[in-house]
């Protein structure tokens, strides 16, 4: 297996930088473990599967702009309470009008 095709599956497999970047794991190790077993799966599963998901969730929540999120939740809170307002008015006038007092009815003169 020659450095080009080893440089070929890096560029197909890019989360083996983030390996490298966290200090996990060096480029002359994946070099010796790509000399050795070529593109086995069994062995790059570990390094290919697990590196997308832990890492890309962290690299999704670093990049989110927390300022913008806040107001997004503010302004549906907002609009929540004017609706729940708005259903507690309309629960009032409808209560209102169902309630009618009995008229008293006198059978003897009291």
């Amino acid at each position: 297996m020659g450095k080009e095709k080893f440089k070929e599956f890096v560029k197909k497999n890019p989360s083996l930088i983030k390996h490298v970047q966290n200090g996990s794991m060096s480029w002359q190790k994946f070099y010796e473990m790509y000399d050795i077993y070529g593109e086995d799966e069994k062995i790059w599963n570990e390094y290919l599967s697990s590196s997308v998901g832990s890492i890309g969730i962290f690299e999704m929540f670093k990049n989110l702009d927390v300022e913008s999120i806040q107001n997004g939740i503010n302004s549906v809170q907002r609009v929540l309470g004017l609706i729940q307002e708005m259903g507690s008015k309309n629960k009032n006038e409808v209560s209102e009008d169902e309630y009618k007092p009995r008229p008293l009815y006198k059978h003897f003169e009291d």
